[in-house]
C-alpha cells in the first residue's frame, strides 16, 4: 500500500498525538484503520486499559477480551528486551481475526512479548508527552481509568 494518508492525528482529551502510518505494513490493517478513520468510528473512545510502562488501549469494543490474556501477564513477565518492532511509541492493533472490534494500542515501553499478539502498523512521531501524560493517570485494579479519557477523533493527513 503506497498511497493514501501517511500520517494521522489522534487528538485525546489531553492534547494531539501524531503518529505515522507504515503503509508498507499489512494492507488490510492499515486500510481498516483508514476506514475507520474516514467513518468516525474512534470519536469518542475511551482508553479502557492503561498499564504504566507497558501499554495503552482504547477499543476493545466487542468486550470478547481479546487482549485480556497478555494485558493481565503482563505486569508479570518483567522482559525488557528491545525490539525493533515493538519499541515505545509503537501504535498496533490485535492480532484476532475473529474480534469485530478494532483495538488501538500505544506502547509505551519496548514489549517484544506482543509479536505474535499485535500488528504495529505506525508509530508516534509527535506528543510522546501527551501518551505519557495518559500513561500516569489513575487506575484501578484492572487497569481502567478512573476518570475516563478517549480519543476525541483522529484526523488522516497527508503531511506531518
Amino acid at each position: 500500500m503506497t498511497s493514501g494518508p501517511g500520517y494521522a492525528v489522534i487528538n485525546t482529551a489531553k492534547g494531539p498525538i501524531t503518529i505515522e502510518i507504515y503503509k508498507d505494513a499489512s494492507a488490510d490493517v492499515v486500510g481498516r484503520f483508514i476506514n475507520l478513520c474516514k467513518s468516525n468510528h474512534f470519536k469518542g473512545m475511551p482508553f479502557r486499559h492503561i498499564i504504566k510502562n507497558f501499554v495503552i488501549q482504547g477499543g476493545d469494543f466487542d468486550f470478547d477480551g481479546a487482549a485480556q490474556e497478555w494485558i493481565t501477564k503482563a505486569k508479570a513477565s518483567g522482559k525488557n528486551n528491545l525490539s525493533p518492532k515493538h519499541e515505545a511509541f509503537m501504535i498496533g492493533t490485535a492480532k484476532n481475526p475473529n474480534n469485530k472490534g478494532y483495538d488501538l494500542f500505544i506502547t509505551t515501553a519496548p514489549i517484544p512479548d506482543l509479536n505474535d499478539k499485535l500488528v504495529v502498523f505506525g508509530r508516534v512521531i509527535k506528543g510522546e508527552d501527551i501518551v505519557q501524560e495518559i500513561e500516569e493517570v489513575d487506575t484501578d485494579e484492572h487497569y481502567q481509568p478512573k476518570t475516563p479519557i478517549g480519543i476525541m477523533n483522529i484526523i488522516l493527513k497527508q503531511e506531518p
